[in-house]
């Protein structure tokens, strides 16, 4: 039996996992079981995702791990982003992602896979490359714009997440280490000790009045 197991990621809250669903039916009309989808909300840059190392802890031999784009992988730096890879490959499975392993390449055998593998890696280690790129551009472009803004006067700050930060509190208070929250939260460890501040200094003020 072929089996796949479906990784679905976006970055934020905001977004939608609905259109990368249509993997699912894809690998079934290609004859696979789909043994698990696993769909998270994270940032790309992050290799310790939940449902990740949860997909990588599930991983049989032979199984096919499929995601749409490289990037819903990885946008780690390409070291990090190759020790992913080898995470996946080391439990015996393999990665299929449009454009750069197909499915149907997959069951390819004798020299054609030799060929095949070895023209796989080149263009999944260069995919690896282009998705981190592409995620320095953006970062480098958001900062050159936030300077024009704030040069001309136009830039506000971001805008500040009410509930994202009462889960930080609640999780703290839970007695999750800073380390956890930031996981579950989404925020740097620097910003789950700036929330915890504000709190504090927000409850002093209070008790003060």
């Amino acid at each position: 039996m072929k089996t796949a197991r479906i990784y679905i990621r976006v970055s934020t809250d905001q977004q939608d996992t609905s259109r990368q669903h249509q993997l699912i039916e894809q690998a079934k009309a290609a004859g696979y079981y789909v043994a698990g989808v696993y769909s998270e909300k994270a940032s790309g840059t992050i290799a310790d995702r939940p449902e990740l190392q949860r997909m990588i802890g599930d991983l049989q031999p032979g199984d096919v791990v499929i995601a749409e784009k490289i990037d819903r992988i990885s946008r780690l730096p390409l070291p990090e982003a190759e020790k992913l890879i080898a995470a996946i490959k080391a439990k015996g499975a393999k990665l299929s992602v449009p454009g750069i392993v197909d499915l149907s390449e997959i069951e390819a055998d004798g020299v054609a896979k030799i060929v095949l593998d070895a023209v796989q890696d080149m263009l999944l280690k260069l995919a690896l490359q282009m998705a981190r790129d592409d995620y320095e551009t953006r970062r480098e472009r958001q900062t050159q714009g936030i300077a024009i803004a704030k040069q001309e006067g136009r830039y506000a700050g971001r805008k500040a997440d009410a509930k994202r930060q009462q889960q930080v509190i609640a999780l703290r208070e839970a007695g999750k280490s800073l380390a956890e929250v930031a996981d579950l939260t989404g925020y740097s460890v620097s910003n789950v000790k700036k929330v915890l501040a504000a709190n504090k200094e927000a409850k002093g003020t209070a008790e003060e009045n």
